[in-house]
């Protein structure tokens, strides 16, 4: 059976000398793996360009006996005007897109999932200026969707954050995943960011590195399996 979708680029890697694995989360079938025939004939159906990480795609795939679909087609549904072409916009799509290759495990369909990820994606690719702390929103939001998001009713000045709860507390957790008070209310305010108040919040770099460094830190507390990202070295240095 042949499935047209509108799907994002996770992740791609080339087998052997004519095909390409790519990792992609879509709108009607969750996340799937597709095989795509690559050729450098010009006149080539699928081009290899198209499969560059978060790129919004329609695809046809042949989901027929296979757990690995064959790519039949696939082209750009919106072209990026200036994700591939700043340096520090392109720093964040590869650490977002790494991110969601390995948070996104959702086997079928999910539009709410797909539409949060597609939208943000967007947002990032028109917004002009004040962006830093994208990853910061982007992350954290993403896990109201995973079924893990904060629960921020608690919260009162000098208390902690208990990273396996997903809460805060006024008595010290008998464990060691939690923040000491200075950390949980850079929590707190973190958790009132959205993508349009952002601008408004001041975090150094050492605040953002320690950010994502508890954020990341919280997921694979909550992810089974959860990587160190190899992309995140880039992210610190820039932002």
């Amino acid at each position: 059976m042949l499935t047209k979708t509108e799907a994002i680029v996770l992740h791609s890697f080339k087998l052997g000398e004519n095909k390409i694995v790519v990792d992609l989360f879509t709108f009607s079938c969750g996340r799937m793996t597709v095989v795509a025939p690559m050729s450098k004939s010009p006149k080539a159906k699928i081009k290899k360009q198209v499969f560059q990480p978060l790129a919004i795609l329609e695809i046809t795939a042949d989901v027929r006996k296979s757990n690995m679909p064959k790519l039949t087609d696939a082209r750009i549904l919106h072209p990026f005007s200036s994700i591939p072409f700043e340096p520090y916009k392109l720093s964040i799509s590869l650490f977002v897109a790494e991110f969601l290759y390995r948070s996104l495990r959702v086997q079928q369909q999910d539009e709410p999932l797909f539409g949060y990820v597609r939208n943000s994606i967007l947002w990032l690719d028109s917004c002009e200026l004040h962006y830093s702390n994208f990853h910061l929103v982007f992350t954290m939001r993403l896990s109201r969707f995973l079924g893990f998001y904060p629960n921020l009713d608690d919260y009162v000045p000098g208390c902690f954050f208990d990273l396996r709860a997903g809460g805060f507390t006024s008595l010290t957790p008998l464990h060691r995943d939690f923040l000491q008070p200075q950390d949980a209310s850079l929590i707190g305010l973190m958790m009132r960011m959205d993508f349009f108040n952002m601008h408004l919040f001041r975090f150094s770099r050492d605040d953002r590195n320690r950010l994502i460094d508890v954020v990341l830190h919280y997921y694979s507390l909550h992810l089974p399996d959860f990587p160190e990202l190899k992309s995140l070295s880039v992210l610190r240095e820039l932002f």
